[in-house]
Order: structure tokens, then sequence, then C-alpha cells
């Protein structure tokens, strides 16, 4: 008889994000979060930044945001010119790769007084404090 095999632990990635659409988030929390009704926690300028830059300063906001228990950021890309902004179209990607991936649960186009298309309501997930049990 052949010894067992050892068991293979795997590792599912957070199924990706894009407008409006996320998983585990409910209808209402969606529709305040299109609708610009939460209340915006942080505000990050990207305008005039290389993709570099503007990847390492969106991964190091989200972290201080959820480390600081922020919960709706609004994150300003600019609309770019005729061709379309790269950090606009670069920041949701950005966002669905690590390690911001695991701290975002959904994003939206801004409503037109906070940026429009040219920025996005970033929703990050509640930070949950570890529980103790008590013996």
């Amino acid at each position: 008889m052949p010894p067992p095999k050892p068991a293979v632990t795997v590792t599912l990635a957070p199924p990706e994000i894009s407008h409006g659409r996320a998983a585990g988030i409910d209808r209402r929390s969606a529709e305040r979060l299109r609708r610009g009704h939460l209340p915006i926690d942080g505000r990050l300028d990207l305008h005039g930044l290389t993709q570099e830059k503007a990847a390492a300063r969106l991964a190091d906001f989200i972290e201080r945001a959820e480390s600081a228990g922020k919960r709706c950021l609004l994150v300003i890309t600019g609309k770019g010119l005729a061709s379309g902004g790269v950090l606009r179209d670069q920041v949701p990607r950005w966002l669905n790769q690590p390690p911001n991936r695991a701290r975002v649960l959904a994003f939206d186009y801004a409503r037109p007084q906070d940026g429009g298309s040219g920025a996005l309501y970033v929703l990050l997930k509640r930070r949950r404090e570890p529980t103790t049990s008590k013996s």
C-alpha cells in the first residue's frame, strides 16, 4: 500500500473587483458608495506622479488608512488627455493587486463634485480586531 499523499492547501485569491462590481458587499453599501453618500475619510491626489511613484503612494495610502480604521477614500487620478489617463487606467489594476486587494472591498467612479471619472471612491474592508478567548 503506497504512503498517503500529503494534504495540499490551496489559497484562493480574492475575486477581481471593478467599477461598481464587487464581491462581499451588500447592495445598500454598494449603492451608497456609488452615489457618494459615504463620508470620505481620506483623499489622495496622484496628479503629476509617475506610474511607479503613484503605485507606491497608493499602496502606502491604503495601508495607512486601513491601520487608522478609515473606510471610504477618494483617490484622484485625473482624466488624462484626449487619449485617456494612464493613472486613470492603472489605479483599478493596482487596487486588484497585492497588497491592496486584501484591503479593498470595492471601488467606483466618484460623483462629479468629487472628480467624476477622474477619481474613485475606494471602500476598505472593516478592520477586524483579533478576538481573545477568556479562560
